[in-house]
């Protein structure tokens, strides 16, 4: 969680989310450094439009309803790590570009059947 934190700090202060930086700002926060998950984070977020994810990630809930989102996420806790913060991102945007391909995917959003999936 913290190597999110970190992207997210860079992001907030107009610095390049670069591994340096973001090795930087974990250091400064005494967190022990893996190269490799620095590396994976810098990847996934290359083009990633960080504030765009965040404007989708808050009205996302709304979108959804009350029914089963706030409830799953609660539950999922922190089991899987930062890479699945990375997909959900990754998976949100690809839906939001992918248009509206069937009904089926749409139908599953609204009811909150699915979720699962996103949590482990």
């Amino acid at each position: 969680m913290e190597y999110v934190y970190a992207a997210l700090i860079l992001n907030e202060t107009d610095e390049e989310i670069n591994e340096d930086n973001v090795t930087a700002v974990l250091e400064a926060a005494n967190v022990d450094v893996e190269e490799s998950r620095v590396k994976a984070l810098v990847a996934a977020l290359e083009d990633v439009d960080i504030e765009e994810a965040i404007d989708t990630a808050a009205a996302a809930p709304a979108a959804g309803g009350a029914s089963g989102g706030a409830a799953g996420g609660a539950a999922g806790g922190d089991e899987g790590g930062d890479d699945d913060e990375e997909e959900e991102t990754d998976e949100a945007e690809a839906a939001d570009e992918g248009g509206d391909e069937g009904g089926d995917d749409e139908e599953e959003e609204a009811s909150g059947e699915g979720l699962g999936d996103l949590f482990g």
